[in-house]
């Protein structure tokens, strides 16, 4: 990075800092450059956009306002158009859609679109909205609400699945990151898509760096997962659930040097839809960075991190605000 002021190099530094927020005082960590010739702070655009996330995701955690990933989702679930959600929820004609780009809901609507996440709940929006909508409109939204409740014993497993699964809800402990098998599926298969086979030693350290990493530039994790700082590095809890919950991920045991362990390996590619483009981004940059290097230097390299050496005596959980002391990326 240059200086703006003088075309000079800068240094990148972060701090805790507060902010006032619907009435209520947050404290996030703030990356931003010094200029070294005039010791002038600026900051980029997206160090802005991690810093605002950051205190957003806080609020949105704090009083179980959906965020809009979950939001988006919701919609998509019932098979509706942002508008038509708006109509049946007696929101302005635009309101849903600025929430699923990210405007933060106020509170009684926060909590409203919680509860729609449940199809008998939205169904009774939907009959009270009968007269705001054609018959057929009617019928056809009825019909689909009706066949996710018949549905709702395998909703039951996949949430039995998840709680298995996840050891945090969405929260802090996780980077605010969301909650979904689906994707977490999908990011093994794109770090084993583009890394060729690898080790779960090995893996534990990449779902590691993309974590951090995503959060440190973004203000939000991407897999899910909570890590805590075991003696090989930092490691995700409930690892060996993660890697033998899906059918198209293999683990095939192998000795080397007397050493035993398993391979990651699979068949099958990943859905790259599922993820934004700042997402894949981050993945491929860890991956490009690490696919070359082996389980051991990659352990080696984490216990270089003030993120392990800061919670390891007690193989505690690392808080995700280590992201912004990372050193190899």
């Amino acid at each position: 990075m240059k200086s703006p002021f003088t075309g000079g190099a800068c240094t990148l530094k972060h701090e805790v800092r507060e902010v006032n927020y619907r009435k209520e005082t947050y404290h996030y960590m703030a990356q931003y450059w010094v200029c070294n010739d005039t010791n002038e702070e600026f900051t980029t655009t997206e160090q802005d956009e991690a810093s605002i996330s950051q205190v957003y995701n806080q609020y949105r955690a704090k009083y179980g306002i959906p965020f809009p990933d979950e939001i988006r989702s919701i919609r998509e679930r019932y098979g509706l158009s942002a508008s038509k959600m708006s109509l049946i929820l007696g929101l302005g004609d635009n309101q849903y859609r600025l929430y699923e780009n990210g405007e933060v809901p106020n509170l009684s609507n926060g909590k409203m679109i919680r509860t729609i996440s449940s199809p008998e709940v939205m169904l009774e929006y939907v009959i009270s909205s009968r007269n705001q909508l054609s018959e057929s409109d009617f019928q056809k939204i009825r019909n689909r609400l009706q066949d996710l409740i018949d549905h709702e014993e395998k909703d039951k497993f996949i949430q039995y699945e998840t709680r298995r699964i996840f050891s945090s809800l969405r929260s802090a402990d996780n980077g605010f990151a969301a909650i979904s098998l689906i994707r977490l599926q999908n990011l093994l298969l794109l770090i084993l898509n583009q890394c060729g086979e690898v080790w779960c030693t090995k893996m534990n350290k990449l779902l590691f760096y993309i974590d951090f990493l995503s959060y440190r530039e973004h203000g939000m994790a991407i897999s899910g997962l909570t890590y805590r700082a075991l003696d090989y590095g930092p490691v995700p809890e409930r690892w060996d659930r993660v890697y033998s919950q899906f059918d198209s991920i293999h683990q095939e045991p192998r000795t080397i040097h007397d050493f035993d362990g398993s391979v990651l390996i699979t068949e099958s590619q990943a859905d790259t839809s599922l993820f934004t483009e700042s997402e894949l981004s981050i993945i491929s940059t860890i991956c490009d960075k690490f696919k070359n290097s082996s389980s051991r230097d990659l352990s080696k390299l984490s216990h270089e991190e003030e993120a392990w050496k800061n919670y390891h005596a007690q193989g505690q959980r690392i808080p995700f605000d280590q992201a912004f002391s990372l050193r190899a990326v």
